[in-house]
């Protein structure tokens, strides 16, 4: 299977494919489309067939005997083909099935069988910085994201103000995930106040004036639909009283500020800096679900305040980073980073900010935005992209 430049990387047998809506799922697989069975069930004609009677397949497949691969686009707009699926995986182990969807509501509640080990799970994020290459921009991305099908647009500004509503009716008032879609649009805006902060459900629930409960299964929602995600506190060992809560991020820069209410109080630099940072947190996301070797993406906060914005941790990394929109680095900076590395010497510890230059601080690596975005690739370890192997930082 070819790759069309993304980093993701096929699996030998049966997959689901996971990823938000215009990441690209579809474009990827577009090479198989001469070979394989293709069912694409965004088309009305195909998803009405399939709905009412899903063992139409087996009469495709039979149809097509040469073939091998047999790729459902959207299957959770059809959960009973599900079942359909998993009778002609038993039966036939020559057949691979590639399953893409934008939504895990309705997978749960019927792959259970599937997901036991008879398919795995691939998951496609937005473009990385080292996919575009030479064509990345670094303030573009911050303005409009990394979504392909945004991205790629000849008109980004008026696809990226649509991508929202475009959620909320397809996916959300489609399906009845929700009575109130009023009430739904209110909670995205108020949450967009928690991207890249502590989630409070609480404070939320008031914002937007309805109930924690509701909160909670519109979170929930947003979360099946692949919008948005949270990263845990690291508390691995922990020496210091750690906060609770997880924070919260939109799983796309530019999705994040296309919901994010703006008024004459709202400082552009605000807003920036938190897009920054869900800019690096997706990377390092994606980052984490390309390679071979896993790694869990963290954060680390203490009672007292101080924090670091992301700690990788896997069989082979272990770093903390900290992210800054100044381009300049002072060394108030790198007291979280300093106090991470007291409790964990074995980790690495560096910042990323804005400059233009690398610079050695205090001991601390500070690497320029553009430059560890770019260098992020799933091939390359940790060590390769900061250009720390072979080099040892002068003393503090």
């Amino acid at each position: 299977m070819e790759s069309n430049g993304r980093f993701i990387r096929a699996n030998a047998g049966s997959f689901f494919l996971f990823g938000p809506r215009g990441t690209g799922k579809s474009t990827w697989l577009r090479t198989l489309k001469e070979s394989a069975i293709w069912i694409d069930l965004l088309d009305p004609e195909s998803h009405r067939l399939f709905l009412a009677r899903p063992e139409r397949l087996l009469e495709r497949v039979a149809a097509q005997p040469q073939a091998v691969d047999v790729v459902i686009d959207e299957v959770q707009k059809v959960p009973a083909l599900l079942d359909v699926v998993h009778k002609m995986i038993e039966g036939d182990r020559s057949l691979r099935f590639v399953l893409t969807g934008s939504s895990a509501r309705k997978l749960r509640r019927g792959a259970a069988n599937l997901l036991a080990g008879r398919l795995t799970e691939l998951h496609m994020h937005p473009f990385m910085a080292a996919e575009l290459g030479s064509a990345f921009n670094l303030q573009r991305s911050l303005e409009i994201g990394l979504v392909p099908l945004i991205w790629s647009s000849a008109e980004p500004w008026q696809t990226l103000r649509a991508y929202a509503s475009l959620y909320l009716r397809e996916e959300v008032q489609a399906e009845a995930l929700v009575r109130d879609v009023g009430a739904f649009a209110r909670f995205l805006e108020a949450i967009s106040f928690s991207h890249g902060s502590l989630l409070n459900l609480a404070e939320v629930a008031r914002e937007c004036q309805i109930g924690r409960k509701t909160v909670e299964g519109y979170l929930e929602i947003l979360e099946d639909l692949l919008l948005s995600f949270r990263i845990p506190v690291f508390t691995k060992r922990a020496k210091r009283h750690l906060v609770a809560h997880d924070k919260f991020y939109f799983f796309d820069a530019g999705v994040y500020r296309s919901v994010r209410p703006r008024g004459p109080l709202d400082s552009p630099e605000e807003i920036e800096g938190v897009a920054l940072e869900g800019l690096v947190a997706q990377h390092l996301r994606a980052w984490a679900s390309y390679r071979l070797v896993p790694a869990d993406l963290f954060y680390w906060r203490t009672k007292s305040g101080s924090e670091v914005d992301f700690i990788l941790y896997g069989q082979d990394v272990f770093v903390a980073i900290e992210v800054k929109r100044s381009k300049n680095v002072h060394s108030t900076d790198l007291r979280a980073l300093k106090a991470f590395k007291e409790d964990y010497p074995e980790a690495a510890v560096f910042l990323v900010f804005m400059g233009t230059e690398r610079l050695v601080i205090q001991g601390v690596l500070c690497i320029p935005c553009e430059e560890f975005l770019k260098g992020l690739h799933p091939d390359r370890s940790m060590q390769e992209v900061l250009g720390i192997a072979t080099r040892s930082a002068p003393p503090p």
